[in-house]
């Protein structure tokens, strides 16, 4: 193997072994790269004359870069309100890439074979969930979310079973780390508070370093990751994201988003929007994820407790306290974003007012949440309900009165929401589409030029099938888990 600049740093391992087992992936029979992200790859210090070489045996598992120690991480998980010990059941860890800008990434291979926590899965995984979160991954990175990335994408030539066989692959996942809510669970139900100690301190080390020395470094880290989870959250809902499954192992500490199951975006507005085929209680809908995100960051409370205070009553009431202002947090973030989603500046005494005035129009006349605001940030009207009806006319009246009441040049206010209201989503019917394209017949054009439409998404020079809503026979109503 050649060296392709290749940084791999194994901290995670100095944590005691009941948080990961050392593993192998599987060979996959026939590997070929049908994606990679050179860009990605060059700002990990990765060199890519090199890697092209290796890239479909080191990224499906056949072969280990220069210094991997692959393992498989321990962690738990409440799904559906439901507690489980789960870990890396088709997912190994190489390694942490330490790229030249200082930063310590976590490279994963997803869907490469089975490991001692896969129970009786096959530890494989089907190209069309790999290639959408690749699709997605990306796009939520293009947005200015936090997000892991994707890497690479190889097809391994295997078929995977799945009710019907279907065309296996692997997917390279990049993140900041994979330390979720549900690792400190499983730490407190495995071992006790000693691991639960270690854990927070190297999480600490690894995302909070400010933190390590303050006296009240465990309350303060708590209240870091409500921080992070609000912050996230909020920009989910400004752009119409629904993560579809917001297990507390599907939380990272580091407040990236992670796992791209039965993810969507929402097209017409509702608050009630819920895509996923495995949420029939609609628990993780677009209008529940602010207080689904603060269920989980009580669950990861209380694995701290005894971090916390020795006295249970004191943690319980300094864990309290920090979690009341998860809400306070969310709602000023996200009161700011839609602020920003209007141009407005927040001097106003109804700029709030404005801004659910308009989400409940668009509810009762079923508009297009992204193509609502872009059109508005281009000044511009839609042929649609919305705008016909008179009570938009004088709400639009009112708003933009308001914009020429803050003293500045009106255009610069639309300048500003152009930033923040993308042009182009990954829409529902164009994902589907692309994955349509690749998994039946092979073809990765559409699904190459939506990556690449994705990277942009507040350039207003997208053809227009990029940008556009879905007509009515094109409506997806439901996406699935690629578990």
């Amino acid at each position: 193997m050649t060296e392709s600049g290749w940084q791999l740093k194994h901290t995670y391992t100095e944590l005691p072994e009941v948080f990961y087992r050392e593993t192998q992936p599987e060979r996959a029979a026939f590997p070929e790269m049908v994606l990679f992200n050179w860009k990605l790859a060059g700002e990990l210090g990765l060199d890519a004359a090199n890697l092209q070489m290796e890239a479909p045996d080191v990224f499906s598992g056949n072969a280990l870069p220069k210094g991997s120690r692959p393992i498989a991480q321990a962690y738990a998980g409440h799904q559906f309100g439901s507690f489980t010990m789960l870990g890396d059941g088709r997912a190994v860890l190489l390694g942490e890439q330490l790229a030249p800008s200082g930063k310590r990434m976590d490279i994963q291979l997803k869907g490469s074979g089975r490991t001692p926590f896969s129970r009786m899965g096959d530890g494989r995984a089907p190209l069309r969930p790999m290639l959408r979160e690749y699709m997605i991954s990306e796009a939520m990175h293009g947005l200015g979310i936090p997000s892991t990335r994707a890497m690479a994408l190889i097809t391994t030539g295997e078929a995977v079973s799945r009710g019907k066989m279907l065309p296996g692959a692997v997917l390279t996942r990049v993140a900041s780390s994979h330390i979720r809510v549900g690792t400190f669970e499983y730490a407190a139900r495995a071992e006790g508070d000693g691991n639960v100690r270690l854990l927070a301190d190297y999480a600490i080390r690894r995302h909070y370093p400010e933190l390590a020395a303050k006296p009240d470094k465990y309350r303060e880290f708590l209240d870091a990751v409500i921080e992070r989870q609000a912050d996230l959250i909020s920009k989910w809902q400004h752009v119409g994201f629904i993560h579809g499954v917001m297990n507390t192992d599907n939380m990272t500490i580091s407040g990236e988003t992670i796992d791209y199951g039965p993810c969507a975006f929402m097209d017409v507005y509702h608050p009630e929007t819920c895509f996923s085929s495995i949420d029939a209680q609609k628990r993780y809908s677009y209008q529940n994820q602010p207080g689904i995100g603060q269920w989980n960051i009580a669950r990861f409370a209380e694995t701290l407790l005894p971090l916390l205070h020795e006295d249970k009553e004191e943690a319980v009431k300094i864990a309290q306290q920090s979690l009341s202002h998860f809400g306070q947090l969310y709602n000023e973030k996200w009161q700011k974003g839609m602020r920003d989603k209007l141009g407005l500046d927040g001097s106003g005494s109804q700029d709030d007012a404005l801004g659910m005035e308009l989400l409940d129009l668009m509810s009762h006349h079923q508009a297009d949440f992204t193509k609502t605001f872009r059109t508005l940030s281009l000044d511009g009207w839609n042929d649609d309900a919305l705008m016909a009806s008179e009570r938009f006319k004088d709400w639009r009246r009112r708003w933009q009165e308001r914009l020429e009441a803050q003293g500045l040049v009106v255009e610069s206010a639309y300048e500003q929401m152009r930033q923040v209201n993308p042009a182009v989503i990954p829409r529902n019917h164009l994902v589907e589409e692309a994955l349509n394209l690749a998994v039946e017949q092979g073809d990765y054009s559409k699904a190459t030029k939506l990556i690449e439409v994705f990277a942009t998404p507040f350039d207003d020079g997208h053809d227009k099938e990029y940008k556009e809503p879905p007509e009515d026979d094109e409506k997806i109503t439901m996406t699935f888990c690629g578990t």
